[in-house]
């Protein structure tokens, strides 16, 4: 009986023990996320759930803000003559675009959220963007009705160093490739001289095509778990590695990521978290959220207020990845940097090395590729084997039909090489001084005009802040377009400049921005009742709750 009484006392006592040390470690895990959504993914999933959909129209759509009817017409005026203008300006690209639509689910996502969703249907039917683009050249994109636009859309960040840049290195690869043409299985040859450039620009010792920076961070996070025998990645609040569902938990995965821990940027929190768990295989970094930690990319379709924060603190920024980088290596786990947009755009080469950071692992895509969609994985010897020498049959697998395609190597090729020229290395000299200089410029500029707008940004890569409250903010992209200056679909939230851009196109950029930040002031799109950021985030909030009420 005693036997029994003392494993049982014996059995309840660990049991306490393995309670109480799960329970420290939810708490520890707890208190490392940020207290945003971006860092509360799954809560942040639910709540978008039961946000149910609304519309302001007619002069609900002016209003929302509950400005006076003097303003009221000014913002309709405003309106009904940009979409004038739109018309009158752009008929032919918008009727491809239109016409396109209906088949083409890509545009009909982008063009669903340029702007916040209750004023997404008017803004459809009255300004709608074109999707089409003729020919580039320089820093100018051309449409279809032969408007002129300087391109402020970085091609999603491919877009470096112009271009007439890429047009080069992907003429050159057609002529590189031709004799071989699409043969795949087979290397060509530039294969060799991009994985001896590749190694020594990452400091690296092994190199790994892909189609995608999606695929190569796949990868990369496939290696890492098979090799530390765990499953559990690390991301920071608000991060993109891509859209495959273990790196994008929360909105835009119906799939749960049970083995992803979104924690806070900049965190001790984080560090005890990573010292303290034998679970995490690999933390993933991606060195543009030093412009906006712990926060997602910036987009106008959340641009319900002017809240939106941004600013970048290099040398807090580093010494912090420099932290993270003893930690990882002191606890086993794998240190992965996602260069795919910042790749090559902070110097001639890795990030990572630039900043004095140990990766495990580097990922590159976009711009490498020159101008052809590439993803890149670079790594430690011992981590990119994919076999085990006592387990012949326990692989870790990856392949892909086009990996190493012949027309995308000739044109890293192309991009490499171009990259060692005494022209290129000019556009990298004074970088940083050139562009910070700008930025201050443009900041002048805009409030000697008494426009509500300044910028924040990390190097070419800038996101507009606004200083009023206002639930009008993403009306300016619109304003831009009409003054010449194309965005992506995220609107103000990223503007991506490509290195070719010079003093006398950037003070051009800059008289455009003012004037369209002017002819907004003028139309009252500023101008709504006094109110903080808190008021008018409660007020959408009390919309929400209507429709559902409504709905319900």
């Amino acid at each position: 009986m005693e036997k029994k009484t003392l494993a049982a006392v014996a059995g309840l006592v660990a049991g306490t023990l393995f309670a109480a040390t799960k329970g420290r470690q939810r708490l520890a895990l707890s208190r490392a996320k940020h207290p945003g959504p971006a860092g509360h993914v799954r809560m942040a999933k639910r709540m978008a759930a039961h946000i149910p959909y609304y519309a302001h129209v007619d002069d609900g759509f002016f209003r929302a803000d509950a400005c006076d009817d003097m303003v009221a017409a000014r913002r309709r005026a405003g309106f009904a003559r940009l979409a004038a203008l739109y018309a009158e300006r752009f008929p032919e690209t918008l009727a491809l675009t239109a016409g396109t639509r209906p088949g083409l689910s890509d545009l009909q996502f982008t063009g669903r959220y340029r702007v916040p969703f209750p004023f997404a249907a008017t803004v459809r039917e009255h300004l709608p963007v074109g999707a089409f683009m003729a020919r580039s050249d320089g820093a100018w994109l051309t449409d279809l009705d032969g408007n002129r636009f300087v391109d402020l859309t970085g091609s999603y960040g491919v877009n470096l160093f112009g271009n007439d840049f890429y047009k080069a290195t992907m003429r050159e690869a057609v002529a590189i490739a031709e004799p071989l043409g699409g043969v795949l299985g087979s290397f060509h040859p530039v294969v060799a001289d991009n994985v001896r450039r590749l190694r020594d620009l990452s400091g690296l010792d092994e190199v790994s095509f892909h189609m995608s920076g999606t695929e190569a961070v796949m990868q990369a996070v496939r290696l890492a778990r098979y090799h530390t025998g765990r499953r559990r990645l690390v991301r920071f609040a608000g991060a993109y590695h891509g859209w495959w569902g273990d790196v994008q938990p929360g909105i835009g995965n119906p799939v749960p990521a049970d083995h992803t821990l979104t924690l806070a940027d900049q965190s001790d929190r984080t560090l005890a978290v990573l010292a303290s768990r034998r679970d995490i295989a690999c933390v993933l970094v991606n060195p543009l959220q030093a412009l906006h930690p712990n926060g997602g990319a910036p987009s106008d379709g959340q641009l319900v207020d002017s809240a939106r924060a941004a600013g970048a603190d290099l040398p807090a920024y580093i010494a912090w990845l420099r932290r993270l980088a003893d930690t990882c290596r002191a606890n086993g786990i794998v240190l992965i940097l996602d260069e795919v947009f910042m790749g090559f755009r902070l110097a001639p080469g890795s990030v990572a090395r630039a900043w004095g950071i140990d990766a495990d692992m580097i990922v590159w895509g976009k711009t490498l590729g020159g101008g052809l969609p590439i993803g890149v994985l670079t790594g430690r010897a011992a981590l990119m084997k994919r076999w085990r020498d006592d387990r012949p049959v326990d692989i870790c697998f990856a392949r892909g039909t086009f990996n190493a395609h012949p027309y995308v190597m000739a044109a890293t090729d192309a991009f490499l090489r171009r990259l060692a020229t005494p022209e290129v290395a000019a556009m990298y000299d004074g970088m940083t001084a050139r562009w910070d200089a700008r930025a201050a410029h443009l900041n002048a500029a805009l409030a000697a005009a008494g426009v509500p707008v300044t910028v924040a940004h990390l190097e070419t890569v800038w996101t507009l802040l606004y200083t009023r409250p206002s639930r009008y903010n993403w009306m300016l992209q619109y304003y831009l377009r009409a003054e010449g200056l194309a965005l992506s679909w995220i609107g103000t939230g990223r503007l991506i400049f490509s290195l070719d851009i010079d003093e006398a196109l950037f003070e051009e950029i800059v008289a455009r921005m003012v004037a369209a930040g002017r002819a907004m002031l003028a139309d009252g799109w500023w101008d709504g009742p006094d109110a903080t950021n808190r008021q008018l985030k409660r007020r959408t909030l009390g919309e929400s709750l209507r429709a559902r009420l409504r709905g319900g």
